[in-house]
């Protein structure tokens, strides 16, 4: 299964890239989604944005994706991940870490423009479909 980061999401519905768009593309329906995570953070971003637009082009990218809720796995992922961060010295944000920890508890690979910040995560599979264009 194929986890899209906030970042990349918001990428693909404001610029549209061709390249990302047919990477997207290769995926059949059910293979690709976002944790519900992610979904919260692009709902506050329509949020702050107050426009009918962002919130209506939000809702048509969120139309075939699959959202996964944030479940008792994952909240055992993330126990364990924030614990191995912390003892390793290593710290990336808050909802960076769930995100994470949510992909760890599926096996999804993270599709994301932040691999520096991800990359801190063990075992983490992360894919950067803007630095493959």
């Amino acid at each position: 299964m194929i986890l899209l980061d906030t970042n990349i999401c918001i990428y693909i519905i404001n610029t549209k890239p061709s390249e990302v768009l047919a990477r997207f593309h290769q995926y059949r329906l059910g293979e690709i989604g976002l944790s519900s995570v992610v979904a919260a953070e692009l709902a506050f971003g329509v949020a702050k944005s107050a426009s009918a637009r962002n919130r209506q082009a939000l809702e048509m990218f969120l139309a075939p994706l699959e959202v996964l809720p944030f479940d008792m796995a994952a909240m055992w992922a993330y126990g364990d991940l924030r614990t191995d961060l912390e003892r390793r010295g290593q710290s990336i944000g808050s909802l960076d870490t769930l995100i994470a920890a949510h992909a760890l508890s599926v096996n999804a690979v993270l599709v994301t423009n932040n691999t520096r910040e991800f990359s801190k995560v063990q075992g983490l599979q992360l894919e950067n479909w803007v630095a493959a264009k």
